[in-house]
């Protein structure tokens, strides 16, 4: 029964990410074929391993959160002043949602800016930046233990400041930084204005994944205005000529998965 059970619900979630996978396809590749900044193929180098990734960190990295972000966030939860515990959990749905996405965002900003400058963390964040060609799905790409750490920088505070609300306001967070995660890696030349400095896009994207020291700007997945606020902001006239890591990155993604525990200190 048990066995019967846990096949039932892998089945349905393999079957939900290839439904996301589709609407995904829907949407980016013709976007990508008529406004592309770049013209490459759709099959391009390195897309099976990035599909791997999609299908590999959407089962694992869930579990693999789950319970350092709950000993840590109830931890520090404890630790709080009654009085401000209340003034949030007072708060109305909309103001808290609003308020955890501000707070969540700032964690991802200083987790995915540490993983730029502590060496052994930019071993495995270095999965992510090794994609020479970027598109909608390049996204997918990154070592689970770099997302991991991401996450936990950002749901931490979430949990700690009582604003997670069980798992709804998180499961919010998380599907709306996925959705724009696939919209800032994509192969879109669109450009808008004053609002890069707002939301995200993929030109302020892009100018993260560029191959030069440029590289260590533009840490924010929705908000710039977080990098205007910690000196990261860069939003240049013209796009990146070109993107990756200067050192070589092993092809496949099992031999990626090993080569942050096997690379030297400095890559």
């Amino acid at each position: 029964m048990w066995l019967n059970d846990g096949m039932q619900v892998f089945f349905v979630e393999v079957l939900r990410l290839a439904a996301w996978l589709l609407l995904l396809v829907a949407i980016f590749v013709p976007l990508e074929r008529v406004v592309s900044i770049d013209r490459q193929p759709i099959f391009r180098k390195q897309f099976a391993v990035d599909l791997g990734y999609y299908a590999l960190n959407s089962f694992l990295t869930g579990a693999l959160l789950a319970v350092p972000l709950a000993m840590v966030g109830a931890a520090i939860h404890n630790a709080m002043p009654p009085a401000l515990e209340h003034a949030i959990t007072s708060l109305p749905f909309w103001a808290s949602l609003v308020l955890s996405v501000l707070v969540a965002e700032i964690g991802f900003y200083w987790g995915h800016r540490l993983t730029h400058q502590i060496p052994f963390l930019w071993r495995f964040h270095a999965v992510h930046h090794s994609a020479e060609q970027l598109d909608f799905l390049s996204n997918t790409r990154a070592h689970p233990i770099d997302i991991v750490f991401v996450r936990l920088c950002g749901f931490t505070p979430l949990f700690a400041l009582g604003l997670a609300g069980g798992v709804r306001t998180p499961a919010i967070v998380i599907v709306i930084g996925t959705i724009w995660g696939f919209f800032i890696h994509a192969n879109l030349r669109w450009r808008f204005g004053f609002l890069e400095s707002i939301v995200a896009t993929p030109f302020f994207h892009h100018w993260h994944h560029t191959n030069d020291a440029m590289r260590d700007r533009n840490y924010a997945a929705m908000l710039p205005l977080v990098d205007l606020a910690f000196g990261t902001l860069h939003l240049p006239k013209a796009w990146p000529t070109r993107y990756g890591i200067d050192t070589v990155m092993p092809p496949s993604i099992i031999s990626q998965m090993i080569s942050p525990f096997t690379r030297g200190r400095d890559q």
